[in-house]
């Protein structure tokens, strides 16, 4: 019997509500919601689908070897160099090669289905939307993720 992705993709604990982030730094750990002020207050998680999601998220938010003093040197991209560059070409291709160099050291994404990265608007030259459909391992719809980077 084959596992169900929700083993295979994993459990965590949801640091991004809505899984919607602007930066790294602003992501923490989201407890449950509760009528009564007096009940406990677990803190909520995140299973299958929506942990990789939420794992991709937080692997491109994050400046790659920032977590280096946790042992974790390899973690993140390096999208945050972009941050204040104008949308160019080149950039474009930067975004495109960061983000895919991230996404493949993630063990739980078994292909890259799509990547586009497109001027998010005419007035702001120095962001760009980036939107990522990949298969999961164990998963048989593709996941889909989007981000914008901005200045």
């Amino acid at each position: 019997m084959a596992a169900a992705p929700r083993d295979i993709l994993g459990r965590d604990l949801m640091v991004a509500p809505f899984l919607a982030a602007s930066t790294w730094d602003a992501l923490d750990l989201t407890p449950t919601s509760s009528i009564d002020p007096a009940a406990k207050v677990d803190l909520r998680v995140v299973e299958g689908v929506d942990a990789l999601r939420q794992a991709l998220l937080l692997r491109l938010l994050t400046p790659l070897g920032s977590l280096s003093d946790l042992g974790h040197a390899d973690y993140g991209s390096r999208l945050h160099e972009l941050v204040g560059t104008e949308f160019t070409d080149a950039s474009r291709l930067l975004a495109r090669a960061f983000v895919l160099q991230a996404v493949r050291q993630e063990r739980r994404v078994a292909q890259v289905l799509a990547l586009t990265v497109d001027k998010q608007e005419a007035s702001r030259p120095d962001s760009l939307r980036l939107n990522l459909l990949v298969r999961a391992v164990g998963a048989a719809d593709p996941i889909a993720l989007g981000l914008e980077v901005a200045g």
